[in-house]
């Protein structure tokens, strides 16, 4: 059962929702509360009178045992043996699947993240948009929702054309095929550095030759391609990261004049200065380019094209597009043009906007080669994992593996705490620190739970009818939030809140660890502990899952 639902739909009130049952921080108050301040408007009366009047009409029963108003909250206690049992026994019996639902059943989410750009390697900039949208895909999955990954690659431009420029003039096939991505990145910015206007000249007619299709210019672009992929699936393997379609910019090079010519018959066109312009002044913003006076496509084309192509070949419920913030204009813009084009579902485009991540040395360029690349990154905090591991525990088996599991975890876990749109400063101390608001932090705690389960080496049986003291139910009430949050989580693109969930619990469980006995307490008592150490540890592990972590038996 969830409880916030039950609630809910025994208040009968318009427009509250389980969302908007909250849990008081001091449990005396309640093990539910519903803040009373949003319905003021609607009823024209006081929070301390909505309250007061919703308590007078609440019946309690043998799920809520008694309700309160407080301050403009109406607050609520449950059944807490009734509550105990039933989220234990819900947990023992769905496993890894507790906090899933069929919610989405029916529904296609299009999620565009991570879209990495060809001949260039990730730099930890790209972090964010590749772990918020990794862990959003694995939540509309969990909630059943049909779920596509695309890697809107940035496979267009004149950069293709100054890359083969550089190539032909500086580069070795041996000594690309040996250096993958970062030896064709250097030959980019090498061009960059060096270019002087004959070598622009024949970075444009290379790009022109690769457009016209031909077979020396395109097996070279291809070539690029294939270095670039192999890279980045090296570092999607390592973050759990899955997509669907790589379909990028070029996949939709004949898919942009059926727009143009569509936004040219609805009078949606303009010219201006030689460009090709959708008027948006009306609406407060620029106009959005089209096509610029040479008649060559933009962002926008390409976009608007993809997300045209989306529709037709999904039919999709929502499509988010995980992008930093800087791009909030350019979303605006053609999300506008689309609905002015008559697209009646351009409402289900949802720019899911991010900040920006950083290392403490301060920010960092993204020209002339200046950057911090994601993969020593990832790097640097396996490494550093295994020195804070050994040093904690020398003899620990499979140090390396353990290592490796809790490094990645720090990486992912660092950029997906806080809110998606806070910018973040990536400290290698913070995220690797076994206290604190951390993945491993949650992870020990893991390894803890699993080292009482295996030390009591006996079957775990719930008991029935058993009453959780303050500590037990304060577990209790954890675990059967979780559901929720997941719902939660979905619906406002916001994976942080299953982070910091997963925090909550492990801090709550670590306190009922330290105050109550396991082990050493007897019958009932124990028997309900392991259950609820045993629940513990499958819900941690289902919420770390839902991030991309994994979680190690043994720390």
């Amino acid at each position: 059962m969830d409880y916030r639902e039950y609630i809910v739909k025994k208040l009968n009130v318009e427009g509250v929702t389980p969302a908007d049952i909250a849990m008081p921080p001091n449990s005396e108050m309640g093990d539910y509360a519903l803040p009373c301040f949003k319905l003021a408007k609607v009823f024209r009366k006081s929070p301390v009178q909505i309250a007061e009047e919703l308590k007078n009409t609440f019946t309690v029963d043998e799920v809520i045992s008694e309700v309160s108003a407080v301050n403009g909250y109406l607050n609520f206690k449950v059944n807490k043996a009734g509550l105990a049992h039933e989220v234990l026994t819900k947990i023992e019996s769905e496993g890894s699947g507790y906090g899933s639902s069929n919610v989405g059943n029916g529904k296609t989410v299009c999620i565009d993240y991570s879209s990495v750009n060809i001949a260039k390697p990730f730099h930890i900039g790209h972090l964010s948009t590749t772990v918020l949208g990794g862990s959003l895909y694995k939540i509309y999955k969990f909630l059943g929702y049909n779920a596509v990954g695309i890697n809107h690659l940035g496979d267009y431009g004149t950069q293709f054309g100054k890359l083969i420029c550089a190539y032909k003039k500086w580069g070795k096939k041996e000594e690309v095929e040996k250096g993958g991505i970062h030896a064709i990145n250097n030959l980019y910015v090498r061009f960059n550095e060096e270019a002087d206007a004959q070598m622009e000249n024949e970075a444009r007619e290379y790009f022109r030759l690769i457009e016209s299709g031909d077979k020396e210019a395109n097996d070279l672009f291809e070539w690029f391609k294939k270095l670039t992929l192999d890279y980045v699936q090296t570092i999607y393997e390592k973050l759990n990261i899955t997509f669907d379609s790589y379909a990028g910019e070029r996949f939709y090079t004949d898919k942009m004049q059926p727009v143009v010519d569509e936004l040219r018959a609805k009078n949606l066109l303009k010219e201006s200065e030689g460009a090709s312009i959708v008027d948006l002044e009306p609406y407060g913003m620029p106009p959005c380019l089209i096509l610029r006076s040479d008649g060559a496509s933009l962002y926008a084309t390409r976009d608007l094209a993809a997300a045209i192509y989306r529709k037709d070949t999904y039919d999709f419920y929502k499509c988010l597009y995980v992008v930093a913030y800087q791009q909030n204009l350019h979303f605006k813009q053609f999300f506008k043009v689309l609905e002015l084009m008559g697209k009646e579902w351009a409402k289900d485009l949802v720019h899911v906007a991010y900040g920006m991540v950083s290392l403490e040395d301060g920010a960092m360029s993204t020209r002339k080669g200046k950057v911090v690349w994601l993969e020593d990154v990832i790097s640097k905090c396996i490494e550093k994992a295994y020195a804070v591991i050994n040093e904690k525990n020398s003899e620990l088996e499979n140090k390396e593996e353990i290592a490796q599991i809790v490094g990645l975890g720090a990486v992912i876990f660092g950029a997906l705490y806080n809110n998606k749109i806070k910018d973040i400063v990536f400290s290698y101390d913070k995220v690797l620190s076994f206290e604190g608001e951390t993945s491993v932090y949650v992870q020990y705690t893991c390894a803890r739970a699993n080292s009482v389960l295996s030390k009591s080496g006996a079957k775990i049986s719930l008991p029935a009818g058993y009453e959780p003291n303050a500590q037990e139910f304060e577990v209790v009430k954890a675990l059967a939030a979780f559901p929720q949050t997941v719902l939660d989580a979905a619906e406002k693109y916001e994976p942080s809140l299953i982070a910091r969930y997963a925090v909550d619990l492990a801090q709550k469980y670590n306190k009922f660890y330290i105050d109550c006995k396991i082990l050493a307490a007897e019958g009932d008592a124990k028997d309900f502990r392991l259950a609820l150490t045993k629940a513990t540890l499958q819900t941690l592990k289902n919420a770390l899952s839902l991030l991309g972590i994994g979680v190690p038996e043994k720390m």
